[in-house]
């Protein structure tokens, strides 16, 4: 129940009352999975612990752990494996039930299991939480290997191609030498087309969704909006929060974030059809700066959500991976480097995408064939945005389902 002095007029007729905000001691200072948290699916690799490990961008790491689950079972010669990469705020739960120490579902549950498109009575489907994010993978919220405490502030810029590479030493784990498809949406897309370049000898059949070959000013500016969002929040304290108690960490600059995020993955017509011009406290003759319309409800509620398991540091990192994603870099252009992808391509674009614009990824297909490549463009119909790929899971699976069963030749 509102506390009766923030329902009456205080100083300022501006300053927001509490009762429109999660109470502070719900909110982790972050939301990262700890070694000390139950384990969930997750299985876990040490790498890099017999010598360094050279990010593209210049910094280093030792004893890197790859968080990762599996589904299904490994051919004897390694031939049937699928590896899914997640998107910005996934993880390696791509399929399962929430539970201890795995907060959410599977993000792509129902494409996954026996008898589904990913069929596990058929292939052996891995998907890897990435290097610098929040779910098991090192990332700035995990022990430091040479001293006490976390990384923190202390962790360096990764790329797309440095995930990549943990995702190599991941295969060669598991005894796989090629996969069989490698898919992915939005961040996980870039993830695709970097395996395709970066080991094309290892992938049989590429299917990048809603992505790009390189950010555009437009997805760097609302990413870096974000950013700032974290970093002008002064519990975020330059990065180093992970001892602040509940309540005291980055949650309202993450929250904010993951707001000015959300409304880039739908669309207008959506959430003008789902909120129209709703009030959340009726407008009865005296406006309030903080009366809310649904939509707002609807952007709060999910800024909440992403605090509980997810690390504004990760968020951080993981967006500028996002900005810094260009296929062509030191690679002589756009052309060459998509020249050196010898495997199948499915690009999948969303019809109402304005995040990553199907323009995109129909322009991957048409540099990929002028270079002799076999590639093909498909699209998701749509109204709901970037988000259709996680949601409009029947029109992905049909994607998918064709382009295994084709094959070498989608």
């Amino acid at each position: 129940m509102a506390d009766i002095g923030d329902l009456v007029e205080a100083d300022s007729a501006l300053e927001q009352p509490s009762w429109t905000r999660a109470h502070a001691s719900t909110l982790p200072a972050s939301g990262a999975w700890r070694p000390s948290d139950p384990p969930g699916e997750r299985q876990f690799l040490r790498t890099f612990v017999d010598r360094t490990f050279v990010l593209e961008g210049g910094g280093q790491l030792s004893d890197v752990t790859v968080a990762f689950e599996t589904w299904g079972t490994l051919a004897p010669d390694g031939s049937n494996a699928i590896l899914l990469c997640h998107a910005l705020t996934g993880d390696a739960h791509a399929a399962g039930r929430a539970g201890p120490g795995q907060p959410t579902p599977g993000w792509w549950d129902g494409l996954i299991g026996p008898g589904r498109v990913l069929d596990t009575d058929r292939f052996f489907v891995v998907c890897a939480n990435v290097l610098g994010g929040c779910q098991g993978t090192t990332g700035p919220a995990s022990p430091r290997p040479d001293r006490l405490g976390v990384y923190g502030a202390g962790f360096p810029v990764v790329t797309v191609r440095d995930m990549v590479r943990t995702q190599a030493r991941l295969a060669d784990a598991l005894g796989i030498g090629s996969w069989a498809a490698v898919v992915g949406g939005s961040m996980g897309g870039m993830q695709v087309l970097e395996w395709g370049i970066m080991f094309p000898e290892r992938v049989r059949l590429l299917v990048p969704i809603a992505t790009c070959a390189a950010a555009t000013a437009q997805q760097i500016a609302y990413w870096s909006t974000g950013r700032r969002a974290i970093a002008l929040d002064p519990a975020w304290h330059g990065g180093d929060y992970y001892d602040a108690a509940p309540g005291e960490g980055p949650h309202r600059g993450l929250a904010v974030a993951r707001m000015i995020s959300q409304i880039t993955f739908r669309t207008d017509r959506v959430f003008t059809a789902r909120f129209g011009r709703d009030e959340v406290e009726p407008l009865s003759g005296q406006f309030g700066m903080w009366d809310r319309f649904q939509v707002e409800r609807y952007l709060e509620h999910h800024g909440d959500k992403l605090i509980r398991r997810f690390d504004a540091n990760s968020y951080l990192l993981l967006t500028k991976a996002m900005d810094l994603h260009d296929i062509s870099r030191g690679r002589g252009g756009l052309t060459a480097a998509l020249g050196r992808i010898q495997a199948p391509v499915l690009a999948v674009g969303v019809s109402s995408d304005t995040l990553y614009p199907k323009y995109q990824s129909q322009e991957l297909v048409r540099v990929l064939r002028s270079q002799g490549g076999a590639a093909r463009y498909a699209e998701i119909d749509s109204p709901h945005g970037h988000d259709a790929f996680l949601l409009e899971l029947e029109q992905v699976g049909r994607l998918l389902a064709g382009a295994l069963e084709e094959g070498d030749s989608p």
